[in-house]
């Protein structure tokens, strides 16, 4: 398994599962299908509502805790920083773990300046390892790091293909953050898919178009994190390190870049609908 060295100085595998809408219940049968397919890092959120699954899920592989990179996410409505100190050791406390490898803020909105003094203050006490942030903008990512003492470690958004996100990967460069992929199949979209370019390329290295599209993101330098609960497209999604496309192969994918998300949330709608979701999620996760 490959995997890149974040700014923190942490080591985190280049490709990961992640748990969005998967049910507590397909947790535990999908993690232990990932873990005996070689996967070491898992990616989930407080406002996935299946951290007490996955905490089970690590416990139950038997594998030592230090060998799995656990990512999670605090919601905006745990932004203010009194909350996001109680949000932290909630986390902690659902997932079972003495600490967490990454810890993101989910969302541009909100306090999130309050949420990340909070959460370097988690790094300090051992409780954090690394810190970073997910679908965040340049205005909003530059505001942060204004009045953060630590770096974001990754920068967590839609990507594949048809969106590759250069721009804003050049800009984090400047950072020393990293790009990790949700979406890194384009939410499995058939036109994507079914490209010519993937067919071609998966008839020539032996593979299927899935494959070679995680193994685009492999080279590119990308974090990807395909979710599934099908053992076999769990196994087959990590089975990318065979092979290798070549430089011309690579330009052929970028071709494709369209620059339109699958998903867009409006700057108003995401700060009205993002906090209005707080009484339930505060009521599921008790």
């Amino acid at each position: 398994m490959e995997s890149i060295t974040l700014n923190s100085g942490a080591r985190m595998p280049q490709l990961g599962i992640g748990v969005y809408q998967v049910r507590s219940a397909d947790c535990g049968p999908a993690l232990a299908s990932a873990f005996a397919a070689g996967y070491r890092s898992v990616d989930t959120a407080n406002a996935y509502l299946n951290e007490r699954a996955v905490g089970e899920a690590i416990r139950n592989s038997g594998l030592p805790r230090e060998d799995v990179f656990l990512t999670s996410k605090l919601w905006p409505p745990n932004y203010p920083y009194e909350k996001a100190v109680a949000a932290i050791d909630g986390t902690l406390r659902r997932l079972a773990t003495d600490y967490i490898d990454l810890l993101l803020l989910h969302q541009q909105y909100g306090d999130y300046n309050g949420a990340w003094r909070a959460m370097e203050e988690a790094v300090e006490a051992g409780k954090v390892r690394a810190l970073g942030v997910s679908n965040f903008d340049e205005r909003r990512f530059t505001d942060l790091t204004v009045h953060a003492s630590i770096v974001p470690a990754v920068n967590q958004v839609e990507c594949h293909p048809y969106h590759q996100q250069r721009e804003l990967k050049g800009f984090l460069r400047s950072f020393g953050t990293v790009l990790e992929a949700w979406y890194p199949l384009g939410h499995a979209d058939r036109r994507l898919l079914a490209e010519p370019v993937f067919a071609e390329l998966a008839r020539k290295h032996g593979k299927s178009p899935v494959q070679v599209i995680l193994r685009w993101h492999i080279q590119e330098g990308n974090i990807a994190i395909p979710r599934s609960t099908n053992p076999s497209h769990i196994a087959a999604n990590i089975d990318i390190f065979d092979f290798v496309l070549a430089p011309e192969e690579v330009a052929s994918i970028g071709a494709l870049d369209k620059g339109k998300p699958f998903f867009q949330m409006p700057d108003l709608l995401g700060r009205i609908l993002l906090p209005a979701a707080r009484i339930n999620f505060d009521k599921r996760q008790r």
